[in-house]
């Protein structure tokens, strides 16, 4: 406990940095697994329409939804990896 104390000013900037590096790995996962899913959910969609299960006018409404999802979610996690690196600044 008392060495603890003693190395507290050394350790305690590496300890602040990797629970910075944890932090942006957690937002980059779900920024990963909510492209993933959205991709997905592209793909999926141009199946169907490939298979005549959905008209045109529905599909480039539907295509339209997703690529403009897929953009607010790239632009989310370019802002947020913007906003974590002027913290560490």
């Amino acid at each position: 406990m008392f060495f603890d104390l003693l190395v507290a000013p050394l350790t305690a900037p590496l300890n602040g940095i990797a629970w910075i590096g944890e932090k942006i790995l957690e937002q980059a996962n779900i920024a990963l697994d909510e492209k993933e899913n959205l991709s997905k959910r592209l793909l999926s969609l141009q199946l169907a329409f490939d298979m005549g299960e959905i008209s045109e006018e529905d599909f480039e409404t539907q295509e339209e939804e997703l690529l403009l999802a897929i953009q607010a979610e790239a632009d989310a996690v370019h802002a947020e990896s913007e906003e974590l690196s002027h913290e560490l600044s």
